[in-house]
């Protein structure tokens, strides 16, 4: 078994797709900017993070019940230089809501939420694991 990517389902595809790809800067599979699905990958790795239409997911199961409120996913991205990232992608439009601070002896993060509501942790590792 091999994890391939975490989907997401979302509303507003297009304003995701912006935010995933123009603000956080991954690469896009197909440049599907109006859905119903689409993978991002990060520079390194092979696992990526999917949008997928929420109203046709629920065509395929017949319902997903209510929209959820509150966070209720956190997508990690590991990134080398935490201050850096978070001046570029600020640049581009994000908002930070927490960070960049330390939260272990071993790492710094940064979070900052989707246009859906998602929590995006941005992690720099300043120490492997012993």
């Amino acid at each position: 078994m091999e994890l391939t990517q975490v989907r997401l389902l979302v509303d507003d595809f297009a304003a995701c797709y912006r935010f995933y790809a123009d603000v956080l800067g991954l690469e896009p599979q197909s440049g599907a900017d109006r859905g119903p699905y689409e993978k991002f990958s990060p520079g390194a790795g092979s696992a990526g993070i999917a949008l997928q239409d929420r109203a046709m997911m629920a065509q395929v199961l017949g319902a997903l019940g209510d929209r959820v409120t509150g966070h209720r996913s956190l997508v990690v991205l590991r990134v080398d230089d935490l201050d850096a990232c978070c001046a570029e992608i600020t640049g581009r439009g994000a908002t930070l809501l927490h960070g960049p601070a330390p939260m272990t002896d071993r790492m710094r993060v940064a979070h900052l939420e989707d246009p859906e509501g998602n929590l995006v942790e941005l992690q720099q590792w300043l120490r492997p694991r012993a």
